[in-house]
């Protein structure tokens, strides 16, 4: 899955993709890389992040999803916690909904989801996005982002979504301090074992600049975020979340041929 951000204040782009001939290029240029699906987002989610409205969001990503389809049949994932944002972009094309409050920012958004009949990816998020970070405390991380997917997939469930369009993502990065993080991707196992495909989205987050102090801008965590993705294969995780596709892709190609040859 390549990250397309088409917000000006993305902790890992800068807005690089922030207008819509830009975002589209973008997304060519992931395509050719390799990406296999697109994650669209139009509001950030990085640590202290403020709101977007709706309308606001509508309008930075609808243009862009809408272009990438008269080109592409590519699956396309509207990374957004807004029901409103969510059925534009679905609407447009889009036809995963990816959510980082797990379908609860709204009252309606399970039964949204439902009704919508597209895929769905439920995060763990301690907290919100501006103040995830202050002080995230868990007595078993591990066992209590599983119990928290568990229980958001069966409300997903119980809403009428299908079983088989429920993905789960750990969060990582989201409420997590460095060693919440790695004792989730030690574990990536037990997120695996709750019964639906895991979505790992570990690229470029801060937790690779505590290992190493040198990868202080995001652009420079491609080779930490690798091993994160390697990490996740090796666990059985059904995609990667990733921005730097092309060398991701080689690094599990390398991967996957070793361990077919063991």
């Amino acid at each position: 899955m390549g990250v397309l951000n088409v917000t000006p204040d993305s902790f890992s782009d800068g807005g690089r993709h922030a207008g819509p001939a830009a975002a589209v290029e973008g997304a060519l240029r992931l395509l050719a890389d390799g990406a296999e699906i697109l994650d669209i987002g139009g509001e950030s989610t990085r640590p202290g992040a403020q709101p977007v409205d709706a309308e606001a969001e509508i309008a930075r990503v609808l243009p862009v999803i809408s272009a990438v389809r008269a080109q592409s049949a590519v699956p396309i994932s509207i990374d957004t916690m807004k029901p409103q944002v969510a059925r534009a972009a679905v609407a447009a094309g889009a036809t995963i909904w990816n959510d980082v409050t797990a379908l609860r920012h709204a009252s309606d958004s399970a039964r949204l989801a439902a009704e919508l009949g597209c895929e769905v990816v439920l995060m763990h998020m301690q907290g919100e996005p501006a103040t995830m970070q202050a002080a995230p405390r868990y007595d078993d991380v591990v066992a209590e982002v599983c119990a928290f997917l568990a229980e958001r997939a069966e409300a997903a469930l119980a809403a009428g979504v299908a079983r088989e369009r429920i993905w789960l993502d750990p969060g990582i990065g989201f409420g997590k301090t460095l060693d919440h993080n790695l004792a989730l991707l030690a574990r990536l196992d037990a997120v695996c074992a709750l019964g639906f495909p895991v979505l790992l989205g570990a690229s470029r987050k801060r937790f690779i600049a505590a290992l190493e102090p040198a990868a202080q801008d995001p652009r420079a965590r491609a080779p930490g975020s690798i091993a994160a993705a390697l990490a996740g294969a090796a666990a059985g995780v059904a995609a990667v979340r990733v921005h730097d596709v092309g060398q991701t892709l080689q690094a599990l190609k390398v991967w996957a041929a070793v361990a077919a040859a063991r």
